[in-house]
């Protein structure tokens, strides 16, 4: 990735139920990103036709590329459904067998996330010939890495999901749907978070560790980093150095239960976006 100029591709996958954050986070990219050439990819498997062209509306506002791709009735039957999980979330792995040949990088964020520093370093991060990129989450010591590891068996670091980057030509050779539905099968009593667990399972090997105080910051945990860095990562560090707040768990900040240290900063994207009228989202 030598071109610092290239267009970047940005994968999202989701339901409905997502589409009010997704705008939020893409404003935040939007506001965070001047000047930047983005491709937006949406992936899903039910959107309706005016979902879509809400989102559409607001990538032509930005003036990026947008494309929609929604995924076939076939390919989404052979995804495996666990309870209280939807299929859309395997999407993010499978997305080298839906995209596009031409597209041979993307950067894979979920919905419930800001972008508030430039993402272009992610973009054109060397991923030393790893097929992904992710960061773990793993609270003041390593605990939870040993924890998992018992848990499915791995070697590796639990990586979270939440931001990924994926070398899709690698995907598209090794990520097959037979193996996560073998996975999901043969081991679905001892997952927590499925797809979560499938792409440690399956791939962790194969991924890249980046650092989540930058890449994939849980804004539960703003003590435990603060601890961690022996007070460095206080506020002012995290808004001048974190690219990526990812509101894990619950509530969400748009939620009114939510009143986190980072709930007033969701919130204040999500009221600029309304505020803004050069864009036009559609609801």
């Amino acid at each position: 990735m030598d071109n610092l100029t290239d267009e970047m591709n940005l994968l999202v996958t989701l339901n409905a139920g997502y589409l009010a954050p997704l705008k939020v986070m893409l404003y935040s990219v939007h506001a965070n990103n001047p000047g930047e050439r983005i491709h937006l990819w949406l992936l899903h498997a039910s959107l309706t036709s005016s979902e879509v062209a809400s989102v559409r509306q607001l990538t032509d506002s930005f003036g990026w590329s947008f494309s929609n791709e929604q995924v076939t009735t076939d390919f989404a039957a052979g995804v495996p459904l666990i309870k209280r999980y939807p299929k859309e979330m395997y999407f993010r792995l499978l997305s080298g067998q839906i995209l596009p040949p031409t597209v041979k990088r993307v950067i894979y964020s979920d919905p419930d996330v800001l972008v508030i520093n430039p993402l272009r370093p992610l973009w054109t991060l060397d991923l030393q010939g790893k097929m992904l990129a992710a960061a773990v989450h793993r609270g003041v010591t390593k605990l939870v890495d040993g924890l998992n590891q018992l848990r499915l068996g791995t070697t590796t670091a639990y990586f979270n999901s939440g931001v990924l980057v994926i070398d899709l030509d690698q995907a598209r050779a090794k990520i097959k749907l037979g193996d996560i539905t073998a996975a999901i099968q043969q081991y679905e009593s001892e997952l927590i978070l499925p797809d979560q667990d499938i792409l440690n399972f399956l791939y962790g090997a194969d991924i890249l560790e980046i650092p989540e105080e930058i890449w994939n910051y849980d804004t539960r945990k703003y003590v435990v980093y603060q601890t961690r860095s022996l007070n460095a990562h206080e506020i002012h560090w995290v808004m001048a150095h974190t690219v990526v707040l990812h509101y894990c768990g619950t509530p969400k900040p748009w939620e009114a239960a939510s009143d986190s240290k980072f709930t007033g900063l969701f919130l204040h994207y999500q009221q600029q976006l309304a505020r803004d009228k050069s864009v036009t989202t559609g609801g």
